[in-house]
């Protein structure tokens, strides 16, 4: 549900070239399987000069293919809603029970993330019931194979490229194998639905046990999304209703008006829900 992709034009080309690549050009994009191949096998010599081992490039992207139905959905995106009809369809009595449970499920580490990050339970427990229903639909797209796609496309070319290599990099480290990596057809991972850029910069160990696993590890998961809200500004204690400082934060999680609306509204359903 969350679309979290750089959009600034002038971003993207100072991105690109610290990572070792310009702008893409007619010549290295296109919108078709044609020439995916080609663009494939360059790119891959990118990911070795980016740092990423010669094991994680031929497990990772050898057999990748170009997936149309990625490029479709990308070019078909309809943010179209109002609040009410959203909030309705989505903040369901339903969801408010079972976000009432894993609040209790949870509460342990909910108070203990709360504390480090400052971010209250039904905040992050909002954004989890409103990504993929507490985990329940993470997405099952390959990932690898949609940034690739998209990172081909000459759409948002330069920015998907990016991201690619931060999947790489992911896998490098340790923190999941190329066949786990599942998701929603632009490349968001795991319950809360993160970027791979934002899994590299925002996801955490908060159980400590060596690996950041936000697609089956619920503490890191709530902790990491608390640390991206607490990395843009969020402030302890404070309101996160529409016109303060912590809405403005939650619209760095979601820059649409009124899916942030409606996390602060399912958050307040589930502070104050009996």
């Amino acid at each position: 549900m969350r679309r979290r992709v750089l959009t600034a034009a002038l971003f993207s080309i100072v991105a690109a070239a610290a990572i070792g690549y310009g702008p893409a050009r007619a010549a290295d994009c296109g919108d078709s399987a044609a020439g995916f191949n080609e663009w494939l096998t360059s790119f891959k010599q990118v990911a070795l000069g980016n740092g990423i081992s010669q094991q994680v490039v031929d497990a990772s992207l050898n057999g990748v293919a170009f997936d149309p139905s990625v490029a479709a959905h990308d070019r078909g995106q309809n943010f179209g809603s109002n609040f009410a009809e959203f909030s309705a369809r989505h903040v369901t009595p339903a969801r408010i029970k079972k976000g009432k449970m894993m609040m209790l499920a949870y509460a342990e580490p909910l108070e203990r993330i709360e504390q480090r990050y400052g971010v209250p339970g039904p905040v992050v427990v909002a954004i989890w019931g409103l990504e993929t229903d507490f985990g329940v639909n993470t997405g099952k797209f390959q990932t690898l194979r949609s940034l690739a796609t998209l990172a081909y496309d000459c759409r948002r070319a330069d920015e998907f490229r990016g991201e690619l290599l931060d999947a790489l990099r992911i896998i490098d480290r340790g923190d999941l194998s190329p066949q786990e990596m599942h998701g929603a057809w632009a490349g968001e991972l795991g319950q809360t639905q993160f970027m791979p850029s934002s899994w590299m910069k925002y996801a955490v160990d908060f159980n400590g046990n060596g690996h950041r696993d936000l697609l089956h590890n619920v503490p890191d998961v709530l902790a990491s999304t608390a640390n991206y809200l607490a990395s843009y500004g969020w402030k302890k204690g404070q309101d996160y209703q529409p016109g303060s400082p912590n809405f403005a934060v939650l619209q760095q999680w979601n820059k649409s008006e009124v899916y942030t609306k409606t996390v602060a509204y399912f958050a307040n359903q589930l502070a104050h829900a009996p």
